[in-house]
């Protein structure tokens, strides 16, 4: 999909830059996800996982593949050339489901409290607005995550259901996964 980079102002008056993606960027989308995926439990991943599922050249097929994609959207958010964050807003295409866009996010633990998530999401559900037909924006979290569910509340996300026992810790902890909801101003 198409983006037109944007800048923003962290909490800290530090300037943030929303971008899409480039095959560039690769090895430090590889970094980022294994950096997120050790500072919480979260994530549907752990770090040594990061290693074993993707490769130098498959992340930049998967750039490459999105940012071709008429139905995703990746964003990266970086902070003085470091990627702070990534989104991403996937419309589904069946026709029972079209109406529907599930969307995700994850920062890097230095950047939780500046503001940066909060920009990320105004900016996808900006985005699923303009998009026809589309009425309800969906995502999913985990038993814990206070951070992003008051994050998500805050911008009209509703818990709608869960899933008991959806993720287990390597201690054996069983969490909770939660779907929430948030209708669009073109929906319903």
């Amino acid at each position: 999909m198409k983006f037109e980079t944007k800048t923003f102002i962290l909490n800290d008056g530090r300037e943030a830059l929303l971008r899409l993606p480039t095959e560039a960027d690769a090895e430090a989308m590889l970094d980022y996800l294994r950096i997120t995926a050790g500072e919480t439990d979260f994530l549907l991943r752990y770090p040594e996982e990061c290693d074993k599922m993707y490769s130098l050249e498959a992340e930049k097929r998967i750039i490459e593949r999105i940012v071709a994609s008429e139905t995703d959207l990746m964003l990266v958010c970086t902070v003085d050339g470091e990627i702070a964050g990534v989104c991403n807003l996937m419309f589904n295409t069946r026709m029972k489901t079209r109406h529907i866009a599930k969307v995700a996010i994850g920062n890097v633990k230095k950047y939780w409290g500046l503001g940066m998530g909060t920009r990320m999401m105004e900016e996808l559900i900006s985005i699923a607005e303009k998009r026809e037909g589309v009425i309800q924006l969906e995502l999913e979290f985990i038993e814990g995550n206070h951070r992003a569910r008051a994050l998500y509340e805050k911008l009209g996300f509703r818990i709608t259901g869960v899933h008991p026992n959806a993720i287990m810790l390597k201690d054996g902890t069983l969490l909770n996964e939660y779907l929430m909801a948030r209708p669009l101003k073109n929906g319903a």
